[in-house]
Order: structure tokens, then sequence, then C-alpha cells
């Protein structure tokens, strides 16, 4: 007997063992057992990221500004007032341009539309929602193309992908879509050192589409490139906005870059800046550069000019030059309305001529 019941121990450890190796489960402890009311949860399974949405599935979103104003603290403790009750709207998909002279707020306010500055007094509201912060529907260009000198090309468009937590192969992908977009798929591996100054705002605006924004802020984009140069980047730009359906909110110092890119111009005065004129452009797209010879244009820019001039107390040059009827566009009115060119002058087709 006492044979037996030493042997029982052993007896038990090795048919525990024969059962491992077999690959057996042990049974679930009473306490632990599923029940029909009690499934067995995962307490660490991984949450499933929705897929991407495909280019023609992005939201649209519009721009509404309403009674903004900021200001920014002095050392004197006087504030210096930007903006005073600027307003405006942007429908989704348009392209608007500002123009206004220089340290009139035309930075700040795409700065507050963005949501980097926080407003003093107004809103700012993309489809109905306040912006409160910097907003993942935004994307933003700077004057500067501000790229990291350590990575090249691919990777500094990939990196707003890499803070949102994607990954390694789909911020790869997407990079070098959105740089063969701008056109520099041949230069992916290109650190900023080696492109030219225009390349690297490609660059810049491929970053900005990274995260496929709904709106596309941006800030002199071209104020470091020479006249001919800009006017080829226009005509990319334009590429780009038909292709990724974006909300376009641009700042310029120049007039004929504005109304070639632009929708409608806002003309702000000098500081504190407010909205002087809503002009808007009869141009038919896609653009093309030769639109810039026609009278359209001539006359366009000579309203711009005239609300310019006006807004900085200057004598209007509309009699001296005869372009009365320029200040019709400012009104919401038909440029050419009013203007004597012969009857041939058709540069549109439109019915009945000029």
């Amino acid at each position: 007997m006492g044979e037996g019941r030493a042997a029982r121990p052993g007896r038990a450890r090795a048919e525990r063992r024969l059962t491992r190796r077999r690959g057996a489960r042990r049974p679930w402890p009473a306490c632990r057992r599923p029940t029909p009311d009690r499934a067995p949860v995962r307490l660490h399974a991984p949450a499933r990221r929705p897929a991407r949405p495909e280019t023609g599935d992005r939201p649209l979103a519009s721009i509404d500004v309403a009674d903004l104003a900021r200001s920014f603290p002095t050392a004197t403790g006087t504030p210096l007032v930007a903006l005073d009750g600027v307003a405006f709207r942007v429908p989704e998909r348009q392209v608007v341009a500002i123009v206004g002279p220089n340290g009139c707020g035309k930075s700040t306010l795409l700065r507050l539309v963005g949501g980097l500055l926080p407003v003093d007094r107004g809103t700012v509201s993309l489809d109905g929602t306040p912006v409160v912060g910097p907003d993942p529907r935004v994307g933003f260009v700077f004057q500067e193309s501000r790229l990291m000198p350590w990575r090249d090309a691919v990777a500094n468009v990939a990196f707003p992908l890499e803070l949102a937590g994607r990954s390694a192969s789909e911020r790869l992908a997407r990079a070098r879509e959105l740089l063969a977009l701008v056109g520099l798929a041949e230069f992916a591996g290109a650190r900023p050192h080696q492109l030219s100054g225009g390349m690297r705002q490609r660059v810049a605006i491929a970053r900005a589409l990274a995260l496929e924004p709904s709106v596309l802020l941006l800030d002199e984009p071209f104020s470091a490139l020479d006249a001919l140069t800009r006017e080829r980047f226009g005509v990319e730009l334009l590429r780009i906005w038909q292709e990724t359906a974006t909300t376009i909110l641009i700042v310029t110092h120049s007039v004929s870059e504005a109304i070639f890119l632009a929708d409608r111009v806002l003309v702000l005065s000098p500081r504190p800046g407010q909205v002087v004129a809503d002009i808007p452009v009869n141009l038919p797209r896609p653009r093309r550069l030769s639109m810039l010879d026609t009278a359209v244009v001539s006359v366009t820019a000579a309203a711009i000019r005239a609300n310019l001039a006006g807004a900085a107390d200057e004598p209007a040059p509309e009699e001296a030059w005869g372009l009365q009827p320029a200040l019709a566009a400012s009104r919401g009115r038909d440029p050419l309305e009013g203007v004597g060119v012969p009857a041939w002058f058709d540069p549109f087709g439109r019915e009945g001529g000029a």
C-alpha cells in the first residue's frame, strides 16, 4: 500500500507532462468558465484604423469669418490692433486671394483661420464648426518652405503622417504619391539643400496635402521666386487644386497672381485690417497664362488697385486713366460693363459680345 501511495505523485506528474506534449488545453477554472452571458474578452485587442478615404470622397469645407479681431501687446502698453471687424465667406472648393498693403494683417488673418493664433473677438468656422486650434482639416504653406534639412523630400512629406501614427508603408506610399502630384517623383531622395527654391515650395505643398485637408492656406508661397517661375507655379497650383478639390485661401502681393489664381479677391485696408472690397474674377476655368493679356484682367486689376489706393487714402487713378467702370467690379458687376472695347472683341465667347 505504501508503495502505491508513493507512486501516485510521480504518475500524476508524468500524466501532466504527456498532456502538455499532446497540446491539450487545461480545463477552464470554474470561476472563469465562459457562460452564455459571460464570454471571454480580449483586453488588448488592437483598434483597427479606418481606411483612408479616396480623393474623390474627401469632405469639402467652407470658411466663415465673422467680426474677427486680433491685437498684439506692445512695450508701451497700448495694444497693436492688427485686424478689426473682418468678415467674409469662402464657399467650398473656391479659391480666394487676399491682397493689401504691408502690415495690414494678411498673414495674421491666415493664421487665425488656420487655428495657429487665438482670436480676440469674432469667430472662424469650417463648415459651421468653430476653429479653436490647429485643425487636421487645414493644410498650411508658409512663405518659407520650412523643410527639415536632415530629411529627404519623401521623409519631409511623410512627417505629418508619422505624427498621425500611420504605418511606415502607408507613409511612404502616400508621400511618393504626393511628390508625383507636384512633379517631383524623381527627387524623392534629395535633401532640401539639393533642391531649388521652387522645388522646396512644391515639397512644402505636398507636405501640406499629406493628411488630405479640406482647406489649404498659402501665405505668399511664391514670394521668393522670379516672375516667370511664379507664373509657372501658379499653373501648377491650379492643377493641384483641380485634382485635390480643396478650398484655397491665398495671401499674395501680386495683383496679377491674385487674378490668375482666384475666383474672388479680397482687398484689406491698412492696419487695422478690414475687408474694403470683395472683387469677383470673371475668368473661365481652366486658367491659361494667355488670359493675363485680356481686357478682363486689365480692368479687374484696375479695380483692385483703385481699392488699394482708396484704402491707403491716395488719389484714385480711375479719373486720370479713364477707368471709372473698373470700380463696378468691387460692387459685384461685370468688370467689362461700360468699357469701350470693339464689338468683335469677345475673348470668352459670351453671348452678345463685350
